[in-house]
């Protein structure tokens, strides 16, 4: 079986299919403003963290390809109901394309240890979206990158919080329903 065969099965598809809802249905969640901040804390970085853990890293960032590629075309369904194309330009945009690093990272390092996974899903879905969302939230927001790092740190609690839970779900999963690895 070739590499897009093992990627884009009908199953695969359909497994793609519903990380993205997962990812959307997290954005009903209100985001919470951080104030000097300009951009909210969300649940949504749980749903990427999920894909790569429990999809692989090209399932996982299939799956968020099509999220965002579904924004793109203007369905609000980035918390507190942001789509369209120019969510793609504004402070949040480097975090929404840092979801693709990070699903990816977390996909390639996965395991099926609980501690590996929390590993994984700590440097995928916040070292790599941060070395992505991080200089562009600088560039877009016209801080220093010093001030822009200093400034994210508000939301490391909560993205620690949300790896550990999403490690904790993807090993439920994969004990629970190991075919979905495949």
């Amino acid at each position: 079986m070739s590499l897009i065969d093992q990627t884009l099965n009908v199953k695969g598809l359909v497994r793609c299919a519903m990380f993205a809802a997962l990812i959307a249905a997290l954005g009903l969640l209100p985001p919470i403003p951080v104030p000097v901040i300009p951009v909210p804390i969300t649940a949504q970085t749980l749903g990427v963290m999920l894909a790569g853990a429990v999809l692989g890293p090209k399932r996982g960032v299939l799956a968020v390809i099509i999220f965002l590629g579904v924004v793109l075309l203007g369905f609000p369904l980035l918390s507190g109901g942001r789509g369209g194309l120019g969510v793609f330009f504004g402070p949040s945009a480097g975090f929404l394309f840092g979801w693709i690093a990070g699903a990816y990272v977390i996909g390639l390092l996965g395991a099926s240890s609980l501690p590996r996974l929390i590993i994984a899903c700590g440097l995928g879905g916040i070292v790599a979206v941060y070395l992505v969302g991080v200089p562009w939230m600088a560039a877009v927001s016209d801080m220093s990158l010093s001030q822009a790092l200093l400034t994210s740190m508000v939301f490391l609690p909560g993205d620690a919080v949300k790896a550990i839970l999403a490690a904790i779900t993807a090993r439920a999963i994969q004990r629970g329903y190991p075919a979905i690895m495949t």
